[in-house]
């Protein structure tokens, strides 16, 4: 079963579900390649993370954070370790998490339409 092996390579954090309730998220933003957001997290509950590495999705999500599949936690931003920076290739299926090519060209072309850089 997945499940038991997510919980032995990936042991949850402990956390106070109230610290998870007051979890932030920005709306998403985008480039050519990747749509991205970032999410901020009580202090208190910052405090209790791995200082030196990013987290893993089982990580993330068992601290509360509460966000459609194919993010990844890709750095770590030292002057505020509490916002988390989250990225995923553009065209992610929300319900897989994988890339869907003609999603992908869809989001590219709207990100070139909406920066003129489309030929019409």
């Amino acid at each position: 079963d997945n499940r038991k092996l997510n919980r032995i390579l990936y042991p949850r954090i402990k956390v106070k579900m109230s610290a998870s309730r007051n979890i932030e998220y920005s709306e998403k933003y985008a480039d050519d390649v990747n749509e991205y957001r970032h999410v901020i997290l009580p202090k208190e509950l910052a405090k209790t993370l791995p200082k030196s590495r990013l987290l893993t999705e089982s990580e993330w999500r068992g601290i509360g954070v509460q966000q459609s599949r194919g993010w990844q936690h890709y750095a770590i931003h030292r002057p505020e370790p509490h916002i988390l920076l989250f990225r995923r290739p553009l065209g992610t299926d929300p319900q897989s998490g994988r890339v869907d090519p003609e999603l992908e060209r869809a989001a590219r072309d709207e990100y070139k339409n909406q920066f003129g850089l489309l030929r019409k």
